[in-house]
């Protein structure tokens, strides 16, 4: 099948060299391209495609706007381009919620180069997008966008506190948009192998604190977002991994703390795991769980990726299982690809229970359709029966 494509950018530059890298994809056309949304909609109303990708700021009507008409009037999957600002991460986490599918983050130089080393990314977010339900979307509801610089530990608040940790480790400089690229498409496929071990023997300690984790991508940010929001503060400690570029993660961490009842907040090394708070792990690391006697915490690293996935689900699911077993609950929610599926069956053969969102309620049935062939799931589950399962484990 032929995936058409407009593409949706003020900058002449930007809209060519997205042209050229897609005209290598023998399965996308780009049908169009527009220097703003009043250009394209007169060209979509002749040839309507079935991905856009779409620039945040435009002239005579931004892309917020356009993507709210476009999903009111005839919804059509939606993959943003967007500048690694902190405005352009909040007006983006907002597109999000509005319906977009996934993010291309824009380069603030070198454009040429950028594009041209995004290439894999680009492909593989509008094979994605082209594949979601959109009538599964379910946009929450509004409310004032938090920055990472406004969370709950700044400011009064009636959720528990629960202090970041910290770390003697000096921070490493964030990888270059380049080399991510290069290193994705140049490396083989690595398995978990790479970061850790599997599970082998346990710790002979007995805990019986109970831990969540949630892997998930493409659709992903719109699931989580009619999750948490529903979770009493009793509810066990989450850990998770929704694909997304780094800078992203902190916003969309402080987006669904100002919904949820729980905390949420984008994790950070040796962040202890408590009941009431959810930690996403940041775009570009990858978040390990770890015990130490009965309490469990999280470890942020670098590394390669996996699954070709940096964070990865399958990551996250090994390091749970090897650290909390049968403790343990995994879902593996709506997203391309099959990062997680792994993971998830070792979770399982360690005695958690485990679930796989099922198809009618995915955006893109890829990951959980992976994990059930496996045979990694103990239930196949729908999106809206998710909050209640994880309410009743705070109450055991």
């Amino acid at each position: 099948m032929t995936i058409k494509v407009m593409i949706v950018d003020d900058s002449a530059v930007v809209r060519q060299v997205m042209l050229d890298t897609l005209s290598k994809a023998s399965d996308i056309v780009v049908i169009g391209s527009a220097p703003d949304p009043i250009f394209a909609r007169e060209k979509m109303e002749k040839d309507w495609p079935d991905v856009i990708v779409l620039d945040i700021e435009m002239p005579r009507m931004d892309g917020l706007t356009f993507l709210k008409k476009i999903m009111a009037e005839r919804p059509t999957p939606v993959v943003i381009c967007s500048s690694l600002t902190e405005k352009g991460a909040e007006i983006t986490m907002q597109a999000l919620s509005a319906g977009a599918l996934a993010i291309i983050t824009k380069p603030s130089l070198g454009v040429r180069d950028f594009i041209q080393d995004s290439s894999a990314d680009l492909i593989h977010a509008i094979r994605a997008a082209s594949m979601a339900r959109l009538q599964r979307l379910r946009p929450a509801t509004a409310a004032p966008l938090q920055t990472p610089h406004s969370s709950p530990s700044a400011a009064p608040s009636s959720k528990t506190p629960s202090a970041p940790a910290t770390s003697s480790k000096t921070p490493s400089a964030p990888a270059t948009s380049a080399s991510i690229m290069q290193e994705r498409m140049s490396s083989p496929k690595l398995s978990a192998d790479a970061i850790l071990q599997a599970a082998g023997s346990q710790s002979t300690i007995q805990t019986t604190q109970k831990i969540i984790a949630i892997g998930t991508s493409t659709g992903g940010t719109q699931a989580l977002e009619s999750i948490l929001p529903e979770l009493p503060k009793t509810s066990p400690g989450i850990v998770i991994v929704q694909h997304m570029p780094e800078k992203f993660t902190a916003t969309f961490a402080a987006r669904l703390n100002s919904l949820s009842q729980i905390e949420v907040r984008e994790a950070k090394s040796n962040d202890r795991i408590l009941p009431g708070l959810a930690l996403i792990a940041p775009g570009g690391k990858h978040m390990l769980v770890k015990r130490n006697g009965t309490q469990y915490h999280v470890e942020v690293i670098d590394g390669p990726m996996v699954s070709r996935h940096r964070p990865s689900v399958d990551v996250l699911f090994r390091s749970v299982a090897n650290a909390a077993g049968r403790n343990a609950t995994g879902f593996i929610l709506t997203g391309m690809g099959d990062d997680g599926a792994r993971g998830l069956k070792e979770l399982h053969d360690t005695g958690a229970r485990t679930y796989a969102q099922d198809e009618a309620s995915c955006v893109v049935f890829g990951m959980p359709k992976e994990a059930i062939k496996l045979e990694a799931s103990d239930e196949v589950i729908a999106l809206e029966r998710i909050p209640d399962v994880i309410a009743k484990l705070s109450n055991r």
